[in-house]
């Protein structure tokens, strides 16, 4: 049992620690970059367990405002410097409420949810049009399969277009 607690790695402070601290170290004036930071740490410590979770705690300070990246540099946050404001138009300002009124808690966003203690609807009936006729396109009337070609048998002429009319030929005679 002795033998598991001397082949143990020696354990690691947290990631943010080590992050500051390999910042500090490296102290340059443009900042620290993510290959640095991690090549310091391991000089320092050792193989790392991870390399992405350097990237995930790197990316968790700086959304927290305890780093600044810049040009994949990072920095550590200047405590003097304003907060960044982020992307878009700011908010506009809220007038101050007069003491002694009650706030409601804002109208939740979307639909509202159905009550299920309501009584059940009647379906609507059907409005009909003022024309009378129904909507779209009409049905299709079926013909009687004897009446299929009434044109044709009515008028005595054959379908289709007529034929082009050619001049008749009349005979020249010569005489010689």
């Amino acid at each position: 049992m002795a033998t598991e607690e001397v082949n143990k790695p020696q354990s690691l402070p947290p990631y943010p620690e080590l992050i500051l601290k390999a910042i500090e170290a490296l102290s340059e004036p443009s900042g620290s970059s993510k290959s640095a930071i991690s090549k310091y740490i391991e000089a320092i410590y050792g193989e790392l367990p991870d390399s992405t979770v350097l990237g995930n705690e790197l990316n968790k300070m700086k959304e927290s405002g305890e780093l600044v990246f810049n040009k994949n540099n990072y920095m550590k946050a200047d405590p003097s410097a304003p907060p960044k404001r982020g992307r878009g138009r700011p908010p506009k300002p809220k007038a101050p409420v007069p003491p002694g009124t009650v706030v409601s808690p804002p109208r939740p966003r979307g639909r509202p949810p159905k009550d299920p203690n309501a009584p059940p609807k009647s379906p609507k009936p059907k409005p009909t049009p003022g024309s009378g006729r129904p909507r779209g396109r009409p049905k299709k009337i079926p013909r009687s399969p004897t009446a299929a070609y009434p044109a044709a048998v009515s008028s005595g002429r054959p379908r289709g277009r007529p034929p082009k009319v050619k001049p008749q030929l009349t005979e020249v005679s010569v005489e010689s």
